[in-house]
Parts: structure tokens; C-alpha cells; sequence
């Protein structure tokens, strides 16, 4: 955006006064281009900034003749050329020195207004700065070469004259030598080659630390071309200016010549191992046993690389962050003496591509293979630690064949060895992107920031996370402070001035929590990442508020009004948060159980709220069919094309208000329930043989196998009024026990129905049930039931997860492997042992839960009476 398309549209008194001898329009039809020349860095009135400026005038006046051919006003713009060419052609500067003040009012009265300018205007006035310098030092030379040729002419007394007076300027002058002879020249020209030298290196820490707030979200322009031709044609003027002293060294004396010399070399040593970088940065959060891929550019190989014999060789190498601090300090020049890790496939040829006229190495299959941890400071985690990768190389440069080993330091990495890792990674990874200084020493970066600039972060986070346009607000901002600062009862100002530390961020617990800040943050993005990136692009989740505060905006809000909020209290869940009227007819607001992505994958957010009769309004009074119309899924209606009846998962919410009555008031329809608290297994064949799978279906029980016949105990019923059964894991750590029966036993065999299945399915007569006592959570009743006619009628029931199936009496236990195998036939191949264990492994970490780490096993339950 050009500077005129703002400052056009603000009121006219604001910059009226700045055009007089320079009219408006003229200032209008030059808009863009007038802002991308380098006015404003042509000072003083040597014959450079004459010439330059000269040059300036003379291309409005072609610009302007474009203009005149396509314009209406032809007759204007004809008379502005008259005007221009009459007023400046003896004296540009003039021309300068006026536009130069116009664009700086302009600048005044945008800064007045906004504050603050385009990024785009900062970036563009340093790039026209650095080709004006060019375009000086490449004037300086080419002055030094004409005065070579003069120097050449002189006789022996005339140069020792000026040999004399050089050095007695210096002594005056220290160095700042003045006038047309060629010493001072070449050393101003010297002078002015390290200038544009440090504006190329300050350039690429600039890339180089975009590209470090690129892992954070940022917008970052990769293209390195541009950097790359400024690196070039500084390279060329160099070559240029050593040749011009290296011809007249004998008359410049050996001092000031091994001087001159030395300077050259430190210039062109910068730019060369300057312009070897990270082109691709390897993931800053690294897995062992993981492929990743690396690349890096030699912004000069183009240009300087040597034709050689084998080519040269780009290495890859695991860094600690004390190597990497060793060797910036030593400039980059010392090879490694030792990898803290051992990384396959970490060799590449320097290539160059003549066709792009690039030099790249680019590493498409590296594997971190091991890495040797480092000691760590005080509670330092290892997801804290920081590595980097170190990519070297030994070349050769130029005419003279100059050697040179370059290295190229990866942005920071935390090498991690499992996945539950991740996310304390990323945290280390986020905050020393956002917080580290431009030039620093590896890796420092401030324990304490301010808690604007974390506000920044997280938004810039979460719009690239998210992927949407929509960031966070202010008063997302304030609710996530009185998070991490603990603090609800300050307002929004008492947080500007605070300072979060990195403990506060991800090392300390949430109070009345089991995470840490980032821990909650991460699994918002996860959440809306997945689930909920439309409904935030289109503003309909409020998200970051606190129960507390949506019962202060819900509370005088009619009946069935609604609004969605991120779980304060749980990692990755959404809940909707409605207002009730109670059985008074008081106002109460409820929180529906948050929802999680594997919930919303289930059954999408919009439809959970069109099932709800309940929720009307989305706060503060939008219909929710309005609101939430276009994100509702088209609901399939009768038989598809297979002819089958479509089904659906509908969502329902009790309240209190709507509870039915206790189920022993209410009238019961159908046959007697079975007994209380108990969970049916078919019971073994007499004629089933045991085999090996019943080591991994069941943990931590006997291993010998279910006689034919089981002794059935007849229990007495215990007094259920007062029963409290807690949930048990079928992966519990001990067995439960077989209590001995307190009454009569008989002998019953056990036949099996053709309906077996195994799990909880459907059922088959004569059933074999297990359940818990009372008093003892551990204990296991087997019952023997009556057959039930019905069974082989019943519909079978999707299968679910042993590892996370719970109800209110307690866990259902898998079936012996005997059950599932009668229930099959003997001519069904059974999966082998490694299948099933791999089976139930993978299960159980979907569930988040921690495998077993002892082989499961069923045992005879009469030959263990502890069982």
C-alpha cells in the first residue's frame, strides 16, 4: 500500500499546506512512483548527489510522458513537463530537497493519525537506501579509476607530493581524508564498501529472524533472490576496488596498503560466510527414528564456486546448545570437534543450478538415529533442552583460489523420544522464537516477558494454527490473563504493564488444574484446529470467558439463550453454556459436558445444537437456525441405495427440571430385571480346549485353562440398597477374587448357544455372569443364569474399547479365550498371540491409557482360591 492511497483520503488541511511550487496533482499522478525513488537519501551536493539527482528529473519527465499518452489529461501533464524542465533542469537538487519535504510531511501527518507506518514502507525505504549506496561506491570507483589513469601520468616527484600530504591528513584527519586524489579516494570508497556491507548483513539477520517468527506464524517473504543479487554485486565491487589498490599498492605506502588489504579481506570474508544459510530449517521439534528433510543456499556459490574435481560436501551435525555458543563466539570458523548425535544420511553435494543460478545442498532423508543428552540446568525438563543441527563445508572462492570453511547454524531444536512430548516441546520451541534478540548468543533468550508481547504471540499462533483470518480479541486477552496470572478480580488495565515468566507459561501448574497454561492453550488450537475453524472464522464461539462471567451475560437473558465457551477445566473440550428456567421459575444457567474433537468427529457441533430443543438464541438474541444453518449437515431420509433404512445419532441433554422419576417409582415394563450391578459372559464348552490366546485377552490371572465343567457357586444376594461399586480396568494390576460360596454348591455344566459373541454383544442361553460385591472391589461373583429365550432374536451391539468401557457397577471384563473360540467353531483360524497383544496395545493408547507392561494370562479359578 503506497503512502499517497493514506494520506489521500485524510481531511486536505492536513497536508495542503505542503504543496505550493510542487502542485497537488502533480503529486497525484506521480503517486507510486514518486515513493519508490530514493529522495530522501541524497544528501549534500558533491557531484554523486548532482548526478543522481539529475538523473531523478529526467525520469519524472519520461514517467510523465507515459502518462500523457494514456491520460485524458494530456494538455496538464504536457505543461507539468514544460514546468519541470524550466524550473530544475540547472539545479535538481532543488527538485529533491521539495519532494523530499512533502514526503516527509506526509509521513508526519500519517504517524499523527495512525501512530505508526506500513511495514511495507520501512522495508522499502532501507532497500532504496542500500541501492543508492551501490550506486555511490560503484560512482567512487569508477572516479578512483579515472584518477588511476591520471596517477599513472604523474612523474616520480609529483606522487611522492601527494604521498606526503596523504599521510599528513591522515594524522589529521585520522583517516577522513578529503579532495580528488587518488589515496583518498580509494579510502573513502573503502569506507563505504563496509557500509554496504554491514546493510547486507543486517539484511540477512533480518531473513534470518523472519524466518525464525515464521515457525510462530508469521508472513515471511523466503525469497532470497534479491538478498542474493545485493550479495553479488557487492562481491563485484569488491574485486573491483582490490584490483584498483592492489595497482597502485607501491605508491600508497606498505602501511597503509597491508591495511587496505586486510580491510578488503574482512569484507569479503562477511559476505562469504554470511550468505551460507538455512535456506529450509529442519522441524524444531524433532522425533528420533523420524525422516526429516533440511536445505541450505550459498548466496555467492554461483558466483565464486570453483570448477573442482570431486564436489564439494554439505555435513549435517547434532549440536548442544554449549557447542553452538562455542562456536559463534569463534565466528563460525572452527570445525566440530565431536556430534552430540548421530543423524543417517547427513552428507549432500553442493550443487549449483545453472539454469536458477543458485548453489544448494538439500537433505531429503536425514534420520536422527540417537541423541547424547547433555547435563541440564536445576528442573531444567529435556523437552527444555536445545540442540540445533550444524551444517559445514570446505570450499574454495574466487581467482586466488581462497579456502573457506563455512557452517550454517539451524534455528533451535528439542529432540524428543516419544510423542507425549510434543507439546512441552513446542512450548520451549514458541517462546524462543518469539522472545530471542536478532543477534544473540545461542540460544539466551529472556526468562520474563512483557504481557503484550505474549498477547501477540498466542494471536499470531493461533491464526496460523487455526488457519483463519478472525484473531483473538481483548477480551480473549484479558480472559487468558486472569488465567495465567491467577487473577479474576483485576480489570483489564492493571494487566498491560505485567510481565510473564516462562515458568508461569509451561512450568507451573494452573491452580485446581493437571496442566500448565500452554498445556490448555495448545489444546484450544488442537480443538479449533480440527473441529471448529469455521464456527470462530464466522464469530459464532465466544470461546475465551470464564463460567463465572457467562453467568453474568447469560443471567438476564430469556430462556433458551446459548453461547459456546473452551473448557476452563478440561484440555481440548467446548461446551455450551444455556440459560434455564428452574422449577420456581428462577433464571439458572447450565454447562453442558464439554465436548472433544473424537466427540465432534462423532457428530458435528452444529448438529449437537440442532438437536437441542432447548438452545433457541446464540447470545446475545441471533436464532440459532440462523446462525448455525450453514453449518448444519444434511441428514439422510429413508432407505439408500442398497435398500437400507437410514440411521442417525441424535444428542439429548437432561436438566435437573426434566429428570425423570427414581426407577423405583417409576412403573417397570417387560420382563424382571436381571440381577443388579452384574455384567453377562457366556461360559466355556465342556469339550473346548484351552489354547495360547487366553496369555493376552485377560492381565494378570493364572495361566492354566478353564476346566470342561465349572463348579457354579450359588451366592446369597447381597443388600444392594446401599451399594457403591466403584469402576475397575480390565487391565487392573491384581486379580480379582473368586469368593467361596457361603451356601450350598452344585455342579452344572455349561453349554453354549450359537449366538456367542465375545464382548458384549449379543447373548446366548446359559450365561455365565460375573459381578462385584460390596465392601470389596476386587472381589468377582460368577453366577449361573437361566437361559433366556430371547437371545437369538437380539441385535448385535457395536463392539467398544475393553480398555475405556465402564458403567455404574463396575468394568466388563474380556471374555476367556475359550468363550470366543467355542463361539466361532473349530475351523476358524483365531489371530496368533503378537496379533492380539498388538491389537489391544494399539486400543489402549487411542484411549490415552498406559499398556500393560506383563503378559496377560487367564488362569483356573478353582486352582487359585485367591482368585
Amino acid at each position: 500500500m503506497s503512502l499517497w492511497s493514506l494520506v489521500s483520503h485524510m481531511p486536505p488541511e492536513h497536508f495542503s499546506s505542503l504543496f505550493g511550487e510542487f502542485p497537488c496533482d502533480l503529486r497525484s499522478l506521480l503517486a507510486d512512483w514518486l515513493e519508490n525513488q530514493p529522495w530522501e537519501f541524497i544528501t549534500g551536493a558533491d557531484s554523486f548527489c548532482t548526478s543522481a539527482a539529475g538523473a531523478l528529473l529526467s525520469a519524472m519527465v519520461e514517467k510523465l510522458r507515459s502518462l500523457a499518452g494514456g491520460n485524458g489529461q494530456q494538455c496538464q501533464v504536457l505543461q507539468h513537463i514544460s514546468n519541470l524542465e524550466n524550473t530544475y533542469r540547472r539545479d535538481p537538487l532543488r527538485l529533491v530537497a521539495i519532494v523530499k519535504g512533502i514526503l516527509e510531511g506526509e509521513r508526519a501527518a500519517l504517524l499523527k493519525r495512525d501512530r505508526q507506518l506500513p511495514l511495507s514502507f520501512h522495508r522499502r525505504q532501507e532497500e532504496l537506501k542500500f541501492g543508492l549506496d551501490l550506486q555511490r561506491l560503484q560512482h567512487r570507483v569508477g572516479e578512483i579509476q579515472v584518477l588511476q589513469e591520471r596517477w599513472k601520468q604523474m612523474g616520480e616527484g609529483t606522487r611522492a607530493c601527494q604521498q606526503t600530504k596523504l599521510q599528513e591528513s591522515q594524522l589529521k584527519t585520522d583517516g577522513k581524508l578529503q579532495g580528488n586524489d587518488l589515496p583518498a579516494l580509494i579510502l573513502e570508497a573503502m569506507k563505504e564498501l563496509e557500509g554496504a556491507k554491514l546493510q547486507v548483513l543486517k539484511r540477512l539477520h533480518i531473513w534470518k529472524r523472519q524466518q525464525q517468527l515464521a515457525g510462530n506464524g508469521a508472513v515471511f517473504e523466503e525469497n532470497l533472490a534479491p538478498l542474493q543479487k545485493r550479495c553479488e554485486n557487492l562481491v563485484d565491487i569488491y574485486f573491483q576496488l582490490q584490483q584498483q589498490v592492489v595497482a597502485v599498492g607501491g605508491e600508497l605506502g606498505s602501511d597503509l596498503l597491508s591495511r587496505l588489504l586486510e580491510r578488503l579481506n574482512s569484507v569479503l570474508s562477511a559476505l562469504v560466510e554470511s550468505s551460507f544459510l538455512v535456506e529450509k530449517q529442519p522441524p524444531q521439534v524433532l522425533k528420533t527414528q523420524t525422516k526429516f528433510q533440511a536445505s541450505v543456499r550459498f548466496l555467492l556459490g554461483a558466483r565464486l564456486l570453483q570448477a573442482s574435481a570431486k564436489p564439494y560436501v554439505v555435513k549435517a551435525d547434532m549440536v548442544t546448545e554449549k557447542q553452538a555458543r562455542e562456536l559463534a563466539l569463534g565466528g563460525y570458523g572452527t570445525p566440530l570437534s565431536e556430534s552430540t548425535g548421530e543423524i543417517v544420511h547427513n552428507t549432500v553435494a553442493l550443487e549449483i543450478n545453472s539454469t536458477s543460478a543458485t548453489s544448494c545442498a538439500t537433505f531429503k532423508n536425514m534420520l536422527l538415529k540417537k541423541i547424547k543428552r547433555c547435563e541440564r540446568k536445576g528442573s531444567e525438563s529435556v523437552t527444555e533442552e536445545k540442540c540445533a543441527v550444524l551444517f559445514s563445508t570446505d570450499v574454495t572462492l574466487g581467482p586466488g583460489n581462497l579456502p573457506f570453511h563455512l557452517q550454517a547454524l539451524s534455528l533451535p531444536i528439542v529432540v524428543i523420544v516419544h510423542g507425549n512430548q510434543d507439546n512441552n516441546a513446542k512450548a520451549t520451541v514458541l517462546w524462543d522464537n518469539a522472545f530471542s534478540e536478532l543477534e544473540r548468543v545461542p540460544f539466551v533468550v529472556a526468562e520474563r516477558v512483557p504481557w503484550e508481547k505474549m498477547c501477540e504471540t498466542l494471536n499470531l499462533r493461533f491464526m496460523a494454527e487455526v488457519q483463519t483470518s478472525k484473531g483473538l480479541l481483548p477480551e480473549h486477552y484479558f480472559f487468558l490473563a486472569q488465567k495465567i496470572f491467577n487473577n479474576s478480580s483485576a480489570s483489564p488495565e492493571d494487566f498491560h504493564n505485567r510481565s510473564v515468566s516462562w515458568a508461569q507459561f509451561n512450568k507451573e501448574i494452573l491452580p485446581g488444574r493437571g496442566f500448565t497454561f500452554w498445556q490448555w492453550f495448545d489444546g484450544v488450537l488442537d480443538l479449533t484446529k480440527r473441529c471448529l475453524k469455521s464456527y470462530w472464522s464466522d464469530r459464532l464461539i465466544i470461546g475465551f470467558i470464564s463460567k463465572q462471567y457467562v453467568s453474568k451475560l447469560l443471567g438476564q437473558k430469556p430462556d433458551g439463550t446459548f453461547l459456546l465457551r473452551f473448557s476452563d477445566s478440561e484440555i481440548g473440550g467446548i461446551t455450551i453454556a444455556h440459560v434455564i428456567r428452574g422449577k420456581d421459575g428462577s433464571i439458572q444457567v447450565e454447562n453442558i459436558q464439554p465436548f472433544s474433537a473424537k466427540d465432534l468427529h462423532i457428530r458435528s457441533l452444529g448438529d449437537r445444537i440442532r438437536d437441542l430443543a432447548q438452545l433457541r438464541n446464540l447470545y446475545p438474541d441471533k436464532p440459532k437456525d440462523q446462525a448455525f444453518g450453514s453449518h448444519y449437515n444434511k441428514e439422510q431420509m429413508g432407505k439408500d441405495g442398497r435398500g437400507y433404512v437410514s440411521t442417525a445419532i441424535k444428542m439429548t441433554v437432561e436438566s435437573e427440571r426434566d429428570q425423570k422419576l427414581p426407577p423405583q417409582e417409576s412403573p417397570q415394563v417387560g420382563p424382571p430385571p436381571g440381577p443388579a450391578n452384574m455384567y453377562n459372559l457366556p461360559g466355556p464348552p465342556p469339550e473346548q480346549p484351552m489354547d495360547h490366546l487366553c496369555q493376552v485377552l485377560a492381565p494378570d490371572m493364572c495361566s492354566s485353562p478353564f476346566p470342561a465343567q465349572m463348579v457354579l457357586s450359588q451366592f446369597r444376594a447381597p443388600d444392594e440398597g446401599n451399594m457403591s461399586i466403584p469402576s475397575a480396568s480390565p487391565f487392573h494390576s491384581s486379580p480379582p477374587t473368586l469368593l467361596p460360596a457361603p451356601v450350598s454348591t452344585t455342579t452344572t455344566p455349561l453349554p453354549l448357544g450359537p449366538n456367542v459373541v465375545f464382548g458384549c454383544q449379543s447373548l446366548s442361553p446359559n450365561l455365565l455372569s460375573y459381578r462385584y460385591l460390596p465392601g470389596d472391589p476386587m472381589a468377582l461373583v460368577l453366577e449361573d443364569l437361566p437361559p433366556n429365550p430371547m437371545d437369538e432374536e437380539m441385535p448385535e451391539i457395536a463392539p467398544f474399547s475393553p480398555a475405556s468401557h465402564t458403567s455404574p457397577f463396575g468394568t466388563l471384563l474380556p471374555a476367556p479365550p475359550q468363550l470366543l473360540a467355542a463361539s466361532l467353531g473349530n475351523n476358524v483360524d483365531l489371530p496368533s498371540e503378537d496379533e492380539i497383544t498388538q491389537l489391544l496395545y494399539e486400543a489402549q493408547m487411542e484411549e490415552g491409557l498406559q499398556p500393560p507392561t506383563q503378559p496377560c494370562s487367564y488362569g483356573d479359578p478353582m486352582a487359585n482360591p485367591s482368585w
